[in-house]
């Protein structure tokens, strides 16, 4: 255990330095690393690993290499900037336990920028917050890892225990980058995620599914209506059904711990829709992109089942005209998790939380996707998904608060001293 004095020594250095981790975070949101175009922020990322002495490690995800894990999430477009970065710590004798610090550097579009107060790509400081795309989900966090790493050394110390510092794509849409840098040989004892948790501790998750319906119509010209048959209007009527669907998981949540008093933890989101060739043609086709979540300790096969099922036995829908939707998976094919209580990593992240925050560490469930189920499930790794408060996120002026973003660096750097282990050592300079 670190004592009382290098813990103040390490609080102190993450005020020293909180000014530069603003600025550094603010060149993170000033990246539009929207899916596909997250290369320039990864160079910026390898860039800050190489400069603090880290083993770097950039790579090209390959879907070959990952497409047979149960994991994998379907790809729909080219992986050709899909790029992963690790930066390793390796002390000079590895004594202590080991640590991912891991997050993602994709964010979602923006939607219109003109209803956004300010530019989505200018993070403006106002009033205690940082505002952007991307500034809370998970940009804030990513700078925290570093940062916090960062004040271990400026207080003279050098963990003993090796630290990976992923820097991921694909959280957004597939998971596929945590599962990667997972396949390429990426461990630890312990992992930490700083997404935007409004400092607390996420104690369970649901699994996600990403799929499109099609719905198949018949044309005919606007005058003669009823000769035709409007994919749209069933489309309509398809989308009601999947929504019956989620109202009998919703109803479910009683059997599920963590979930029973969330008022509606099973949400089916309709993303995006498109359909018909022509204003005065009935269309002959629709699909709709769709998003649906499950509860943990279902297996994806068994929740993709029961949507094709559901699809299937919409035919006796009078709004479907006989049509049978069908449904192919564009994304997430991710189950949920949650994690167990009790773990030494959730105690020590637990006693780092009140040494800072002056509270205990509450837990709480999330009814959206985290990567920290590739730990969970597949390495059987304790995960911990902690972060500062935001506002917005995948939303118009999205926000991270600042003094919870000091706060929370400030919990990840007394976890990594007492986590990892550290002994007395020179600064090792860094970029920042």
């Amino acid at each position: 255990m670190v004592d009382h004095q290098t813990k103040l020594r390490i609080l102190q250095a993450v005020d020293d330095r909180f000014d530069a981790q603003l600025a550094f975070t603010q060149r993170l949101v000033r990246e539009p690393s929207v899916r596909g175009e997250e290369t320039s922020i990864q160079e910026l990322m390898a860039e800050e690993f190489t400069e603090r002495g880290f083993d770097t490690d950039s790579w090209t995800i390959n879907v070959d290499d990952i497409s047979a894990h149960p994991g994998f999430g379907p790809v729909t477009v080219s992986y050709d900037n899909a790029v992963n970065v690790v930066g390793t710590y390796r002390p000079d004798s590895e004594d202590g336990r080991s640590l991912i610090l891991n997050g993602h550097v994709d964010v979602v579009p923006t939607g219109p920028e003109q209803t956004w107060a300010r530019s989505p790509w200018e993070p403006a400081i106002s009033d205690g917050w940082m505002y952007g795309r991307g500034a809370g989900d998970m940009k804030a966090g990513l700078a925290a890892n570093l940062f916090a790493y960062d004040a271990v050394r400026a207080a003279g110390l050098a963990p003993t225990g090796r630290i990976c510092f992923q820097s991921v794509v694909e959280e957004e849409c597939t998971g596929n980058g945590a599962l990667a840098a997972f396949l390429r040989g990426y461990e630890a004892d312990a992992v930490l995620i700083p997404e935007p948790e409004e400092n607390m501790l996420v104690r369970a998750n649901v699994g996600v599914i990403w799929f499109k319906v099609r719905v198949e119509g018949r044309p005919s010209h606007p005058r003669e209506m009823t000769a035709g048959f409007n994919a749209i209007d069933a489309a309509y009527a398809a989308m009601g059904e999947l929504r019956s669907l989620e109202e009998r998981w919703n109803a479910e949540r009683g059997n599920h711990p963590g979930f029973e008093d969330l008022d509606h933890p099973i949400n089916f989101n309709i993303g995006g829709i498109a359909g018909g060739d022509w204003p005065s043609s009935v269309p002959a086709w629709c699909e709709f992109d769709a998003r649906a979540s499950f509860y943990p300790g279902t297996s994806a096969d068994d929740a993709w089942a029961e949507i094709e099922k559901c699809l299937r036995d919409s035919t006796s829908n009078p709004g479907l005209g006989g049509a049978t939707p069908t449904a192919e998976r564009t994304g997430f094919y991710a189950e949920g998790y949650r994690l167990d209580e009790g773990s030494e990593a959730e105690s020590t992240l637990s006693a780092a939380h009140e040494t800072v925050f002056g509270s205990g560490l509450e837990s709480f469930t999330t009814p959206g996707y985290l990567d920290a189920r590739v730990f969970t499930l597949y390495a059987d790794t304790p995960t911990l998904v902690y972060g500062p408060r935001t506002e917005n996120i995948h939303a118009f002026d999205e926000r991270v608060h600042l003094e919870s973003t000091r706060q929370i660096t400030k919990s990840i750097a007394l976890f990594i001293a007492d986590w990892c282990g550290v002994r007395q050592a020179g600064w090792l300079s860094a970029s920042n």
